[in-house]
């Protein structure tokens, strides 16, 4: 097993980036290895001299870096000796299992798509996001990829991301609920009632109804399906909420007491850990034809060594064997 990470993606690399791939060395196998892709002299310089002769580490060398603010279809074209077109195109030759980028997410999202392809009965891929909740892992599919979808390509992305949080998370015959604007099966747009119709009737799919974005954390589901643009919406969002939610209940606690908040610090630091996207390493990009890993942009070394974790149980599992086959029965019953 050959795991490929973008040693240039992300705010904190290459340094956050090498210190996580190195501990995410304890998910290795005898014989694995983890490729490094990136600036050489930048991934040497972050790289301690115990490992600078470890056989489980690759450097491979690539020149160029699609940033942030970049354009990704047009960086893709324009830089093709960047990390993450290299890494993808020796994906697609199958020199490499699975890649791993806390780069630009479009061009992550892109490169999968253009270079690797999707997975023989999947239409279009979709970036699968565990959020952490008090009642459990919540997987939302898509919060990215497909921001104008067919109402089949929810159905899809309900079946993928059931397969997922069963196979990978452990959660059993999880419940899937449809983001809407009212818990009503007449409520929503064209696309969402659609979907509503399909959705109920396809086999296989725990299928509990409509889901508001306020019930999404009441532990009435396991999954939930939307559109990419609702999806990333719902995702920043959560983010900036519970960021914001935490400084302001240590503010509050600091003003009224000092002492009371020395004591309430492990508390806090504690149910943030219980509630850190890190947990999860990243998005899978999910019905493609490979393994492709999204990390957020401020992933540190603990959400790296996470997403080397959940990429190895990816291929162990054999995810994307079990997506195509179960899809391809659903092709067979419709």
């Amino acid at each position: 097993m050959r795991i490929a990470i973008d040693a240039m993606g992300g705010d904190f690399a290459p340094a956050e980036i090498v210190r996580g791939a190195l501990d995410g060395l304890q998910f290795l196998g005898d014989g694995d290895e983890l490729v490094l892709f990136g600036r050489e002299d930048a991934i040497r310089q972050h790289l301690p001299a115990e490992h600078a002769s470890n056989k489980k580490i690759v450097i491979h060398h690539c020149p160029e870096v699609i940033e942030m603010d970049d354009s990704p279809v047009e960086a893709l074209r324009q830089k093709k000796n960047s990390s993450i077109v290299v890494m993808n195109k020796m994906a697609k030759e199958r020199q490499v299992d699975s890649i791993i980028s806390a780069g630009n997410t479009g061009a992550c999202a892109a490169a999968g798509q253009l270079i690797l392809g999707p997975l023989g009965s999947v239409q279009r891929p979709g970036i699968a996001v565990v959020l952490p909740s008090f009642h459990g892992p919540l997987t939302v599919c898509d919060v990215g990829a497909n921001i104008a979808p067919k109402p089949f390509h929810l159905v899809q992305y309900a079946q993928m991301a059931t397969i997922y949080s069963d196979v990978i998370l452990g959660i059993k015959n999880p419940r899937v609920a449809l983001l809407s604007i009212g818990g009503e099966e007449v409520k929503g747009n064209p696309l969402t009632k659609q979907a509503h119709e399909m959705l109920k009737v396809e086999p296989g799919i725990n299928f509990v109804g409509n889901v508001e974005g306020r019930d999404l954390f009441a532990g009435g589901c396991e999954v939930a399906v939307c559109d990419g643009f609702v999806g990333n919406v719902v995702l920043k969002l959560t983010e900036g909420l519970a960021d914001g939610l935490f400084k302001t209940i240590q503010h509050e606690i600091e003003v009224e007491s000092p002492d009371l908040a020395s004591r309430f610090d492990p508390i806090v630091k504690k149910i943030w850990a219980r509630h850190d996207y890190s947990e999860y390493g990243g998005a899978p990009l999910l019905g493609l034809n490979g393994v492709s890993m999204i990390c957020h942009g401020s992933s540190d070394r603990r959400a790296i060594m996470n997403a080397v974790r959940v990429c190895a149980d990816y291929i162990h599992r054999k995810l994307n064997s079990i997506i195509e086959s179960r899809l391809a029965q659903g092709d067979a019953h419709a």
